[in-house]
């Protein structure tokens, strides 16, 4: 047992939190987290039915049998017509879930619904500033992804080593540090410079209980941080992806097409490509997120093997700082 703010905010045994991971944090890979000692959460996006995401969330409950766990809500940068989220989180706060990541734009306007209902907000950010603003709106915990991060990583590309010093002389709230984090010594390193925690998103994607492809599980074992590229900047949506057809391919337009729109980019880029590729192992289309903590996929195993081998990580990088005072004869 570890104790930080983060830990005995969620009520978890490390100061780790499984990112939600679209299309595959579902109740297995959530309860599998909350066993082994951390959090994870359903993606709701991923179930846009709402029994389906109440089903799920009941499913992950039994699963975890009074262990933690919460649900993503990863918003649009912008309200749209005919947006469910506030519904979304009425059905969260009917289903007594008590921990929410949000992402994406602002979560202000559903604060009162969540505060209401007793649930811990962590609002994911992709820059220092957008957590303070965060702070200032009175979410419990943020937590900020750097340049190194799968999915995406924002506008301003600081990396997570700043992030997490940086964000120390900012923050008074609990806040944890993401992007390329996969080794326990990095969980240490955020520790020491003032996080309360980390957030892991690539790392736990070769997790048996994450239900992909065996062979999109591969891919991530073979592949290494300088496998990944960054698109979609020129459409202000920029995205760390493995590098694959679909990437090289936004990458051409983008690079030809002054004023190319989302829309345009959108028969290449719609999530349901990537879906595919999680569901047949063909990793050659689609828009997969994965950041540098490629560098860590070393192996297919379970999740609670992976936390065990960054807690043991964690310890050997306590001991290289402060080795234990010899006993005296």
């Amino acid at each position: 047992m570890l104790s930080t703010a983060i830990t005995e905010m969620f009520g978890i045994r490390l100061p780790i939190v499984a990112g939600g991971l679209m299309w595959l944090s579902d109740a297995r890979y959530v309860a599998a987290a909350s066993r082994a000692g951390i959090l994870g959460f359903i993606t709701a996006a991923s179930f846009p039915e709402p029994q389906a995401l109440r089903d799920e969330i009941r499913r992950c409950r039994d699963l975890c049998e009074g262990g933690p766990c919460g649900v993503n809500v990863s918003m649009l940068p912008k309200l749209v017509p005919g947006e469910r989220t506030q519904a979304v989180f009425e059905l969260i706060a009917e289903e007594g879930v008590r921990f929410v990541e949000t992402s994406g734009r602002s979560p202000e306007a559903y604060l009162p619904t969540l505060k209401a209902a007793g649930i811990k907000v962590l609002h994911k950010v992709p820059a220092v500033r957008y957590a303070v603003k965060a702070q200032s709106l009175g979410v419990d915990a943020v937590a900020i992804v750097g340049a190194e991060c799968g999915g995406h990583p924002g506008m301003d590309m600081v990396g997570s080593l700043v992030n997490a010093a940086w964000a120390r002389e900012q923050l008074h709230i609990p806040y944890l540090i993401g992007g390329g984090i996969g080794c326990g010594s990095q969980v240490t390193a955020a520790l020491a410079m003032g996080a309360a925690g980390v957030v892991v998103g690539t790392r736990f994607t070769v997790a048996e209980e994450i239900w992909a492809h065996e062979d999109y599980k591969r891919r991530l074992v073979q592949a290494e941080p300088t496998d990944t590229t960054l698109l979609m900047h020129t459409v202000r949506n920029t995205v760390r992806a493995l590098r694959n057809e679909t990437t090289d391919a936004v990458q051409a337009i983008e690079a030809s097409q002054p004023g190319v729109t989302i829309q345009d980019l959108l028969p290449l880029v719609a999530g349901r490509i990537g879906r595919q590729a999680y569901e047949t192992g063909d990793t050659r289309h689609g828009v997969l997120s994965a950041g540098h903590a490629l560098a860590f996929t070393d192996r297919i195993e379970p999740l609670a093997a992976i936390v065990q081998r960054l807690q043991a990580e964690m310890q050997a990088a306590v001991q290289r700082i402060a080795p234990p005072q010899a006993v005296p004869a």
